[in-house]
């Protein structure tokens, strides 16, 4: 028995396939169908009990339409054979035989097969659809089939097909209204999901919603910041980029630069996007787009040799076997990208080595193959080209490498292998097979009819009806042949939590140019420690300037937006990338100039005592009795005050010492002020009497002369004990004094001392050291 699909892994969308098919029914009781003019597009057909039709993109160049509405479009042929689609065709042939000679799945039904080639372009793949649902009856034929009604079914109940998103967008809208399923195998834009709009249309790939995501997470994991998008003029690239840069844009990552590549692109256009390619620093590019339409712009990126760029492959491409050419290894070589998850068909292999060219028409496509792959022609074909030489028949396929014969891990063989078991599936439930386990026993009922409304079953998808999105990361690495292997080194699975989803075995990984290390792509490099961000203006957030950071500030990782502001009593380090503790400087007893001040204090005290015991040993002489000894002895007293009070400002300051520096040194002063004045005003009485004894000096004795020294005082006495009750003095760290250093000063809160200095911090000083600046 051949090998039979897993119902469990196709159940669900078989049984969503029940809601499709359908019935196309006539308009008019009287109305006879045909086509208008001869479908001439090659056909690759099978007849059986039920027909599946097939549009697969055998070539990638369409031919140029002429736009000449007022004339029948005429049937040209396409160019550029694509051996990866003619694969995929020979799995759909593949699978519908392994059904057919399937005893427990639709037993006593035959599959059918119709396969058209689509060209990956619209209007193409419209003709090949359009004639599919349609069947094959020309105007002559309906006439002379006299009274033939429109065909109360269609032709084919389901469609396989297609591969590019904007063909299979018009496709879908086309079946939409008849309720024909179309199944497609590669076909991804995020567009086709609304039900509404596209009511038949299921596919076996994930849409590029998760793709995108992956794609943004591969984009951030590598760091890069400054990258690329190029995309072609359809639905499959319009959407993927569109959704890729609105995310990317939300992680911080910048696009340097988006080209669309024209359908149909000359030589300026392609000179043109390669211009600017250059000129632009981003090392990193995104492609969305297919092979056959990058080929143009690839070859030319080759032609310069231009090969540093690392080129980001979305799935349209990643596995493409046409773009591994030796021309475009140096370009591509190192290539990432995402592809969906691998797998192995047994026996596909075997199918796949077993074709050979023949004159029928079961094998027009095979011929065209095998003309395209051995460069030869076949003698019963007709032929352009005469000058290949004959193809024997017998040429060995084995001995070729391209993706043809590459089955190792197929990708969209088997979404198209999955396609064919689904539709095989939803029929086996339509025409009451019975259960599969007891089907050995069991016809279908073939004259059964079906219709969509008649079915209620559960189906499980997520919201938009989309498969489980598995992808494989897939990297482009040169062999010991010389050619490109593509190298899983890591999967991607969108219905994992969040963090867990990408895994990269980045030690696998060969990047362009051959290197090891991963490539940078930044529009500037990111800013040192010790410097912010600064965005340039009318450029993108990730072109900026690097800008030192301010006083008093900090950043200590790379690329900082933003400096941090140092905590009181820290400043930054000479680079400014970390916060250091301040050095906290005052007048010590231990430097030179608290020494040299103290010195002083104690010489004045020194000599003020000195001559307090000379005159009190001398108090009774003329000399002292005529300078008034009490006012000097009082003098002597407040001078002793005054250079006493300079030990209260050395050291570090403390509540009490804010107290006492300026109330001991301002009360002290006045007192000696005071008996300074006492005798000037005594001097100066006696030089004015011309008689001794006068009346004037009497006024102003010995007692006056107390009351006023008295009063003098007293009153300094009461400013300072009220400032001291009201505003007491404290002490305060001087931050503004000097960078990275600061002085514990006495701060009266209207007035403040320092001055402001930037030189660098030393090490060397400590809490406990005194400074080189007087406080006072």
């Amino acid at each position: 028995m051949a090998n039979k699909m897993p119902v469990s892994e196709l159940a669900p969308l078989g049984l969503l396939l029940l809601l499709y098919f359908s019935v196309i029914l006539c308009t008019s009781m009287d109305t006879r169908c045909w086509t208008l003019g001869d479908f001439n597009s090659p056909v690759l057909e099978q007849d059986g009990d039920i027909v599946i039709g097939g549009l697969f993109p055998l070539h990638y160049i369409a031919p140029q339409m002429d736009h000449n509405y007022s004339e029948r479009p005429q049937h040209q042929e396409c160019s550029g054979f694509d051996f990866r689609a003619f694969r995929w065709v020979q799995t759909m042939v593949f699978a519908i035989k392994e059904i057919n000679n399937n005893s427990s799945l639709l037993p006593g039904v035959t599959l059918g097969y119709r396969i058209l080639d689509s060209c990956d372009h619209v209007h193409t793949s419209l003709r090949s659809v359009l004639f599919l649902v349609n069947g094959t009856l020309s105007q002559t034929q309906a006439d002379a089939a006299g009274s033939a009604k429109c065909l109360s079914t269609a032709p084919v109940p389901a469609v396989i097909g297609l591969a590019s998103s904007s063909p299979t967008r018009a496709m879908a809208q086309t079946l939409g209204p008849f309720r024909i399923p179309l199944i497609s195998y590669f076909a991804t834009c995020t567009c086709l999901t609304d039900k509404k709009e596209y009511p038949s249309f299921l596919r076996t790939v994930p849409s590029d919603v998760f793709q995108v995501q992956g794609l943004v997470q591969l984009v951030s994991h590598f760091g890069w910041r400054w990258v690329g998008t190029v995309g072609t003029d359809d639905d499959y690239s319009h959407y993927g980029i569109q959704a890729f840069t609105e995310q990317l844009e939300r992680t911080g990552v910048c696009i340097s630069f988006h080209h669309t590549i024209p359908k149909a692109p000359s030589q300026a256009q392609i000179h043109a996007i390669v211009n600017s390619l250059e000129s632009s620093t981003a090392r990193v590019i995104i492609a969305f787009a297919t092979e056959g339409q990058l080929l143009e712009l690839l070859v030319e990126v080759s032609r310069r040799n231009l090969t540093r760029w690392q080129w980001v492959a979305s799935e349209a491409w990643v596995t493409a076997k046409l773009l591994t050419i030796p021309e475009l290894q140096p370009v591509l070589s190192g290539t990432v990208g995402f592809s969906f998850r691998g797998t192995t068909i047994p026996g596909l292999a075997e199918f796949l080595l077993g074709v050979r060219p023949s004159p029928g028409p079961e094998s027009v496509f095979t011929n065209m193959f095998w003309e395209e792959l051995f460069g030869c022609r076949l003698g019963y074909k007709d032929s352009s080209d005469s000058e290949l030489p004959l193809c024997t028949g017998s040429e060995d396929l084995m001995e070729t490498e391209n993706s043809y014969t590459d089955v190792s891990r197929v990708r969209i063989s088997y979404n198209v292998y999955k396609a064919v078991y689904a539709i095989a599936h939803a029929l086996h439930k339509l025409l009451d097979c019975g259960s599969e386990e007891q089907s050995s026993n069991h016809v279908c009922k073939t004259e059964s009819k079906f219709f969509p409304w008649q079915f209620k079953e559960k189906v499980y998808f997520d919201n938009n009806g989309e498969p489980v999105p598995l992808y494989d990361i897939i990297n482009w690495q040169k062999n010991g042949k010389g050619t490109i292997r593509f190298q899983m080194v890591g999967t991607y699975d969108g219905s994992a939590p969040h963090g867990q989803q990408l895994k990269i075995d980045e030690g696998l990984i060969q990047w362009a140019g051959g290197h090891a290390e991963i490539p940078v792509s930044l529009c500037t490099p990111p800013c040192p420690p010790g410097t912010r961000q600064a965005t340039r203006p009318g450029q993108p957030v990730c072109c900026f300037d690097c800008l030192p950071c301010a006083e008093g500030e900090i950043s200590n990782i790379s690329g900082a937006t933003e400096c941090t502001k140092c905590p009181q009593y820290y400043w930054p380090n000479k680079e400014r990338v970390f916060c250091v503790a301040g050095i906290e400087e005052f007048l010590s007893y231990h430097e030179i100039m608290g020494i040299i001040l103290i010195s002083l204090s104690l010489f004045g005290v020194a000599v003020a005592t000195v001559i307090t015991v000379i005159f009190f040993l001398f108090r009774s002489t003329p000399i002292v009795k005529a300078n008034n000894s009490e006012m000097s002895f009082l003098l002597l007293l407040s001078l002793k005050l005054c250079f006493l009070c300079t030990l209260v400002f050395v050291g570090r300051p403390s509540p009490w010492t804010c107290r006492a520096r300026q109330a001991a040194f301002g009360i002290s002063f006045v007192l000696c002020i005071s008996c300074i004045l006492v005798k000037t005003i005594v001097v100066l009485l006696a030089f004015r009497s011309t008689i001794p004894g006068s009346i004037s000096l009497k006024l102003f004795g010995i007692p006056q002369q107390r009351v006023f020294i008295f009063f003098c005082t007293t009153g300094q006495v009461i400013l300072c004990a009220c400032w001291l009750a009201l505003a007491p003095p404290y002490p305060y760290k001087n931050t503004s004094y000097q960078g990275g250093h600061y002085l514990p000063r006495g701060h009266h809160p209207t007035l403040y001392w320092g001055t402001i200095n930037t030189t660098h911090p030393t090490p060397e000083r400590n809490f406990n050291q005194g400074g080189n600046k007087s406080s006072a």
